[in-house]
């Protein structure tokens, strides 16, 4: 009789460790598998929207090179004078300064590599670049209140998981005056909410929908697609060394400021 009960219970034991094992191997097959070292596949050229460039071959920070987002009348005026100081080599990158972000969405359109690190309750994306690390959370939780945002280079994300596709929504991010999107001097304002959908599609890219609203900067919602190939099995990401030119100027605020060509400052304040 004693035999008999401590077998049903090794079998209930035995069942219980199975439901067990059985529900974590679900819980992990819940969300793809995006491990692995990836990287862009739009390119070198370094412009943000590859869609709407003139010339199409163009790259970032040649004269002549610009996009064309649907700005406002005032948009357009900055970013003409923008690319006005590209042409005379005279703007400055945010990110050539040790240790600034460069914000989202501009993580999406970096040279090197990228790690996405995904879990059930949240999504990271790293990139060699930098390093910029932008952390999405998908637990439930909701955007903060307006009142109570904090603008930070990459903002606040929260989302949620449709299927193998991850859609979150960026909001609270630093505006003009501290980030651009690429080198030819392009901006949005700190008023700017994108909607992100995330996803591997059939070829097995890692495909990025940016839809961006900005009632400041935009007059109607700017469509932007990013895509990120995987790199051979074993690739590695490397530690990223920034190290300040100790012979550039510093400004009364104590930042580093940025040499032109003619060893002059140029001024940090993007218009």
């Amino acid at each position: 009789m004693q035999i008999k009960i401590i077998r049903r219970s090794l079998y209930l034991i035995l069942i219980l460790i199975v439901s067990f094992n059985t529900a974590i191997s679900r819980e992990s097959q819940s969300v793809p598998d995006w491990s692995g070292i990836w990287e862009r596949v739009e390119g070198n050229a370094g412009m943000f929207d590859i869609s709407s460039t003139e010339p199409h071959d163009g790259r970032a920070g040649s004269p002549g090179v610009r996009q064309f987002p649907p700005l406002t009348k005032e948009w357009e005026e900055k970013y003409k004078y923008n690319l006005e100081l590209v042409a005379l080599d005279r703007l400055p990158d945010p990110i050539s300064v040790c240790g600034t972000p460069a914000g989202y969405p501009r993580l999406l359109a970096l040279p090197d590599v990228y790690e996405f690190i995904v879990q059930p309750e949240k999504t990271w994306i790293i990139t060699e670049n930098g390093p910029n690390i932008m952390r999405i959370y998908t637990d439930g939780r909701e955007l903060p209140d307006k009142n109570e945002r904090w603008p930070t280079y990459t903002g606040e994300s929260v989302g949620y998981w449709d299927g193998k596709i991850l859609i979150f929504k960026t909001v609270s991010m630093i505006g003009e005056k501290n980030t651009i999107l690429d080198r030819s001097g392009l901006t949005l304002s700190d008023a700017a909410e994108i909607e992100t959908r995330l996803f591997q599609n059939k070829e097995g890219l890692l495909r990025a929908e940016l839809l961006i609203e900005d009632p400041i900067a935009l007059i109607k919602p700017w469509q932007v697609v990013r895509h990120f190939k995987k790199m051979p099995r074993g690739t590695r990401i490397f530690d990223y060394a920034c190290a300040e030119n100790n012979r550039n100027p510093i400004s009364s605020s104590g930042k580093t400021l940025t040499l032109g060509p003619d060893g002059k400052p140029i001024d940090i304040i993007i218009n």
